[in-house]
């Protein structure tokens, strides 16, 4: 296993990467605006969850092929930002609906689908794959053996730390959207720049490079 010297030092060199905000703050960011801090913590969730089957891969090896497959890649970022762009369209067309769901079974479905959204936008996430290939391999002791699970372990150090930040950044755009929503004419117009924030964010992911 891992010492904890390296584990705090990975741990550090997350925190760092991911505090500057990118892609992945802007999706929480606009998930938060449309659905409260219910929904942009649950999209927060379903998002980390989703990167986990990005860290068994590359713990298992399979993430340097993908990494590796330029055609892999890209149909990996098309169908990532293919889901951003329709997830935005969608939060478009709906800004105008009744705020009020208080039917229990209606939250549950409710719940059960934007953690949904959350995981396929991160499992989808070809960024996340990149880098994961790039970084966790410079904080593996070959001397230790056990390098999979070495790779899994650094990975799931990410996933958690992603989580914390990106928490944190759901919890701060819910509670704006609890103002806004004093106004059902300003809470229409920020659903629909959140909704164009999601399609921005599909374009970024399309033709950007490699950042989280």
């Amino acid at each position: 296993m891992i010492s904890l010297t390296t584990a705090a030092a990975f741990a550090l060199a997350s925190f760092a990467l991911i505090a500057v905000p990118g892609p992945s703050v802007l999706f929480t960011v606009s998930r938060s605006i449309s659905y409260g801090r219910r929904g942009g913590l649950l999209n927060v969730l379903g998002n980390g969850l989703g990167q986990i089957p990005l860290v068994i891969a590359v713990a298992a090896g399979v993430g340097a092929l993908i990494a590796s497959s330029v055609l892999a890649l890209t149909v990996i970022k098309i169908l990532g930002a293919g889901y951003l762009a329709y997830l935005g369209v969608q939060t478009i067309r709906h800004r105008n609906r009744t705020s009020a769901v208080s039917a229990e079974n209606s939250e549950t479905l409710s719940g059960k689908r934007l953690l949904l959204q959350g995981f396929t936008v991160g499992v989808t996430n070809p960024k996340s794959i990149v880098f994961l290939v790039a970084i966790l391999p410079q904080f593996v002791d070959p001397s230790l053996k056990h390098v999979p699970v070495q790779l899994a372990a650094l990975g799931l150090i990410f996933v958690i730390v992603a989580i914390a930040l990106d928490t944190v950044w759901a919890l701060i755009a819910g509670s704006a959207r609890d103002w806004l929503a004093t106004s059902p004419k300003r809470m229409s117009r920020m659903e629909g720049i959140g909704g164009g924030l999601m399609i921005g964010l599909g374009a970024v992911l399309l033709f950007s490079g490699n950042k989280r």
